[in-house]
């Protein structure tokens, strides 16, 4: 018999904490995200991935995205150095974007593949070219990039470090190739399927988040409110999960950072602004003073 899901709470936080720079640190030391997706329907959505790692304590974060979108999230987030990759006249990324993607992989401690993107060939495109980055980078894979993602199983699988995937409901349908309410009648099983699959730590979102790693051992996470069920949430997730392994923290411990900041975060929004109604980037600014509380 499985054993029974860990609570993710404070207490586990707080005997599990995160690596910190020394005062001293300069901005590469603190960790370097390369956050790649985006497209013509939803250009902005990955400024909020980048976003979060900042808020996560990462010290360089690197976007790269559709040749339409990039100056104009240059602009938007000046703090973030801005790639250019091809598009496709439907508004995605082109496949062939591995050479401009290689030598930014070399620049970086955690990569992620897939916020704001909507084509799941487009997904693949961008995880294939992200599967050569050097064992000690942590590979966050989400949204579009998680749909085809079956196909690469055995080469993330390969990975020193185990990729984090964050799939919702029907992305997870996807990844084990099943419908989604054999997914809702058995979440737990579900994401130590997923968890096994691609040898990844596996976040399944939901009122309740389960986690699980690769051999099986779960975690849930119960404080999140239904206001976290809107549009950008998911890229503020995964954002997380990357600024903190960039910082040094393994997969597993990024992760459960990220799913509690993610939830908390949305408890002070529910508490200040109301259940209902806040915006995905209103988390973001409570993210650095949840992590000095614990």
């Amino acid at each position: 018999m499985a054993e029974p899901a860990i609570a993710l709470d404070s207490d586990w936080l707080r005997a599990h904490p995160l690596p910190q720079p020394d005062n001293g640190a300069d901005k590469n030391a603190r960790g370097r995200v390369l956050a790649i997706g985006g497209c013509r329907s939803v250009p902005g959505g990955i400024s909020l991935t980048a976003e979060a790692a900042f808020r996560a304590g990462a010290g360089k974060v690197q976007i790269a995205t559709i040749a339409s979108a990039a100056l104009p999230l240059g602009i938007a987030a000046p703090e973030t150095a801005v790639f250019a990759l091809v598009e496709t006249p439907e508004g995605e990324i082109a496949r062939g974007c591995a050479p401009i993607i290689a030598p930014l992989l070399e620049r970086c401690d955690a990569v992620i593949a897939g916020p704001g993107m909507s084509d799941g060939a487009a997904g693949q495109a961008v995880v294939e070219a992200i599967l050569d980055a050097g064992a000690g980078v942590t590979v966050i894979v989400d949204a579009a990039a998680l749909m085809r993602l079956g196909a690469n199983a055995e080469a993330l699988g390969r990975r020193a470090l185990p990729p984090i995937i964050t799939p919702h409901i029907g992305e997870m349908a996807a990844l084990l190739d099943c419908e989604g309410d054999a997914i809702e009648a058995d979440r737990a099983g579900a994401v130590r399927r997923a968890a096994s699959r691609y040898g990844a730590v596996c976040v399944l979102k939901g009122p309740t988040s389960v986690i699980a790693e690769p051999e099986g051992r779960l975690f849930a996470y119960a404080g999140g409110g239904v206001g976290l069920a809107t549009g950008g949430s998911g890229d503020v997730l995964a954002g997380l999960a990357a600024g903190l392994a960039a910082r040094g923290a393994d997969p597993l411990r990024a992760t459960l950072w990220a799913v509690w900041l993610h939830g908390e975060a949305g408890r002070r929004c529910s508490e200040q602004i109301g259940p209902l109604g806040y915006l995905a980037r209103e988390l973001l600014a409570h993210v650095p003073g949840l992590m000095r509380a614990i």
